[in-house]
C-alpha cells in the first residue's frame, strides 16, 4: 500500500496571493472569493484541486458563545481570546448560554458564511473548528493560570473541565444542527495543544477522563487526536483511550523516531511549515522519503507563501511518487 499524502493551502497562501489582509478573511466576502480565485492558477500548475471560497479558521467560535471576546489585530494574522475567568471563584458562576448561535461573534461569522454560499454554491459554509480540547479550552476561558489550578484548587478544576467539555459538545449539536450537519455516531478528531503540559499523574486525573468524556459524547466512531505538547510518557493513554489516529503536528518532544519506538496507535506526520521554510527541495524531498519510510497513516504539508511554490511542487511530485 502506497504513502497517503494530503496537501493543502493555508490562510496565509491565500491572503498572499490576493494581496488582502488575513483580517479580511475573517470579515469580508469579497475577500474571500478572490483569494480562492487567486489561488486558482497556482493550484493549476501545481495539479491540484484550486480551493473553495471558505473563512480563515478559527478556533474560538465555542468560547466566544460561552462570552470571551476574540481580538482580531489588524497587523497580525493570529487573533486571540480576552479570557473570562479571572479567579477560581468565577468558576462557580459558569453557565451554558441558553441559545449558543446568539453571541454576536458566532451570528457575524454564521451570516458571512451564509452571505459566501449564496454568492459562491462551490464555497464552504463552515465558520471555523468546532471546539478546542477541554484543555485548550480551560486555558482560554481563565488563560494561564489554568495550569496551577488542578495543584491548588482540585473540585474547581474538575468542575471546569466538566464545564469544557457539557459546553463543547452542546454548543457543536447546535451548530451542526443550524448548519444540517448531521448529529449521530461519526469521525471524531478532538484537538487539544495544552493537554500536555501536565505530567502524567495530573494527565490521568485532569485529562484523559475528559477526552474519553467527549469522544462518548459526540458519537465518536473513529477517534483521531491531535496535540502538539505531549511527551513519550503520554503516549500509553493513547492506547487506554482507544485513539485510532494521533496527529502529533509539530509536536518538538515526539520526532518520528519516539513514535516508532513508544507510538502505540497509528499516527500521522507533517512536513512542518518551518521546514518548507527554512530547506531547499531537495532537502524537503529527503525528508518526506525519510519520513514516509516510518509507515504513517498520512503525510501532510501545505503551501504557506507564493515564493514556496517551487517546494511545494517537489514535494507534491515525491508524494504522488510514493503513493
Amino acid at each position: 500500500m502506497g504513502q497517503r499524502f494530503a496537501f493543502s493551502f493555508a490562510d496565509s497562501l491565500l491572503a498572499d496571493a490576493a494581496g488582502v489582509s488575513h483580517w479580511d478573511l475573517h470579515h469580508d466576502v469579497d475577500a474571500m472569493i478572490a483569494a480562492a480565485e487567486a489561488v486558482a492558477p497556482v493550484a493549476r500548475r501545481l495539479g491540484v484541486d484550486p480551493p473553495r471560497p471558505r473563512m480563515a479558521d478559527s478556533s474560538y467560535c465555542h468560547v466566544s458563545a460561552l462570552g470571551c471576546e476574540v481580538v482580531f489585530p489588524p497587523e497580525n494574522p493570529e487573533p486571540w481570546v480576552r479570557p473570562i475567568i479571572r479567579s477560581p471563584e468565577d468558576i462557580d458562576a459558569l453557565a451554558e448560554p441558553e441559545d449558543y448561535l446568539a453571541a454576536e461573534a458566532v451570528r457575524q461569522r454564521l451570516a458571512l458564511a451564509e452571505e459566501l454560499k449564496r454568492r459562491r454554491a462551490d464555497a464552504s459554509d463552515r465558520i471555523g473548528h468546532d471546539y478546542e480540547g477541554p484543555v485548550t479550552t480551560a486555558v482560554l476561558l481563565m488563560g494561564q493560570d489554568f495550569f496551577l489550578l488542578p495543584t491548588e484548587d482540585p473540585a474547581r478544576a474538575h468542575k471546569l473541565m466538566d464545564f469544557c467539555v457539557r459546553s463543547a459538545v452542546n454548543y457543536t449539536r447546535a451548530l451542526r444542527r443550524r448548519q444540517g450537519r448531521g448529529l449521530g455516531p461519526r469521525r471524531v478528531g478532538i484537538p487539544d495543544d495544552f493537554a500536555g503540559i501536565f505530567g502524567p499523574r495530573q494527565f490521568a486525573e485532569f485529562v484523559a477522563p475528559y477526552w474519553e468524556k467527549m469522544y462518548s459524547a459526540l458519537g465518536a466512531t473513529h477517534r483521531g487526536l491531535h496535540s502538539e505538547l505531549l511527551r513519550e510518557a503520554h503516549l500509553p493513554f493513547l492506547e487506554q483511550l482507544k485513539i485510532d489516529e494521533y496527529d502529533p503536528s509539530v509536536d518538538p518532544y515526539l520526532p518520528p523516531e519516539v513514535l516508532k519506538r513508544s507510538c502505540p496507535v497509528p499516527f500521522a506526520l507533517r512536513i512542518w511549515p518551518s521546514e518548507v521554510m527554512s530547506l531547499p527541495a531537495g532537502e524537503l524531498v529527503d525528508l518526506y522519503r525519510y519520513r514516509a519510510s516510518f509507515r504513517p497513516t498520512v503525510i501532510t504539508f501545505s503551501l504557506a507563501r507564493l515564493a514556496e511554490e517551487e517546494k511545494i511542487a517537489a514535494l507534491l511530485r515525491v508524494a504522488r511518487e510514493l503513493a
